[in-house]
This record gives C-alpha cells, structure tokens and sequence, in this order.
C-alpha cells in the first residue's frame, strides 16, 4: 500500500497505524489510551492564549488540521534537525529515513496555525494521531515570536526525546546525506519531505540555510546515483 500523500481521512482510518505495523512491526506504538492522556495533559497546561500549532517540517506543507489564521513564527531554544530516524514511511527497516525534531539549542522559525476553540479538542486528536504514534515527540507549549521579536502568543510543539529509541541527532553530516538521499518507504522519500520542507520555508519567505545547504547536497548525490 502506497499512501503517497498524507490526508485527514487516511490519518482518521488509522492509516499511519497500519502502515507502521506492516512495514516496522517491531516499533511500539502508542496505544489510542496513552496518545488520548497525552492530548489531555497538554491541555490541561493550556496558558491563556488561543491555541496555536508550532510547524517546522511537514506541518508547514500538510498541516492537516483546520485553522483560522496562520503566521510565521520564531521559537527559542530549539533548532530544527533531521534526528529522527523513520524505519517506515518515509524509510524503511533495512534503510531508515529520516525526519525532523526540534532539538535543543538555538533557534527556529517556521509557520504557527491559530486553531479555533470550539474545535480544538477534534482537530488536536487528528494531530496526535498523526505526531504521537510513538513516544519520539514531547509535545510543548512553546513562546512564539514575530519577525520583529514580539511574543505573540504560545503554541504546541513537537520536541524530540532525545532518550526516543530512533532519536538519531549525533549523524555525522555524510550519514545524513546519504540517507536522506536513499531512504524511502510507503509516504515516499525522505528525499521528498526534504524538498518539499525547504519549498514551504521558502513559500513563507523563511530563509534556513542549513536545509537549504541539505537540498543541495541530496539533490548532488542522487544526479551522481542517476535518481
């Protein structure tokens, strides 16, 4: 099965599910319990702001949820990093892709999505569908600024644990490269949610000069294997 592009009726038939058991069986994932006590106890930590959604990576080109408004955002103390290794979907056993994390350390700017209150309990439980499969992610309520340094509000995040089993963030550069370059599983490449993260930074007028240093040197190894 090839889901190719991820939508919100596969993410609600539990699609990511059945994907992650059929293609890694041996990764844990969180039981409909655990991710439903997870949304709950990040609620529960709400500050007094409307709810937004932190996105760096895919969330940027698919966010899959419903929103009201959306801006581009900077957070604090986290950097964007391809450290989470995928052994299904965007990788598979033999050869693990790779995702993003927020890591610690620096800074990072990406898209926030001001999700509406009389349907945040609905559209969080499609996105914890979609984020918390596995315990790799800490959902947080992190700061958010604007281009000019002005908190405008708090939104969710998803931290890497560091302490994940497919926590990956110590790769030497090459290691990353080539993995993003080979690996690729049932929602397509790594290569592709490369790509298509540094055109929605780009569509956002985000300027990473690390992802887009990363495009570069995927794109070289893959011309030279004739990709």
């Amino acid at each position: 099965m090839k889901l190719d592009f991820l939508t919100r009726d596969l993410i609600d038939a539990g699609a990511i599910d059945a994907m992650v058991l059929r293609d890694a069986p041996a990764v844990r994932i969180l039981s409909q319990t655990e991710r439903r006590d997870s949304l709950l106890r990040t609620l529960a930590a709400k500050p007094r702001d409307d709810v937004w959604l932190f996105g760096y990576g895919s969330l940027i080109w698919n966010p899959t949820v419903h929103f009201v408004e959306r801006s581009v955002a900077r957070v604090m103390g986290w950097h964007r990093a391809f450290c989470l290794a995928t052994p299904a979907g965007r990788g598979s056993v033999d050869n693990p892709g790779l995702v993003l994390g927020l890591d610690e350390g620096g800074h990072c700017d990406g898209v926030a999505f001001r999700i509406s209150g009389d349907v945040v309990e609905s559209e969080l439980a499609t996105l914890w569908k979609r984020e918390m499969l596995s315990a790799a992610y800490v959902p947080r309520w992190l700061n958010l600024h604007d281009q000019h340094g002005t908190r405008f509000g708090s939104g969710i995040a998803f931290t890497i644990d560091p302490a994940c089993e497919h926590y990956d963030g110590k790769l030497e550069r090459e290691q990353i490269v080539r993995r993003l370059a080979t690996a690729s599983g049932a929602l397509g490449s790594s290569a592709d949610y490369l790509f298509r993260t540094c055109e929605g930074l780009q569509a956002h007028g985000i300027h990473d000069e690390d992802i887009e240093r990363l495009r570069a040197e995927v794109a070289a190894v893959q011309s030279a294997q004739g990709a």
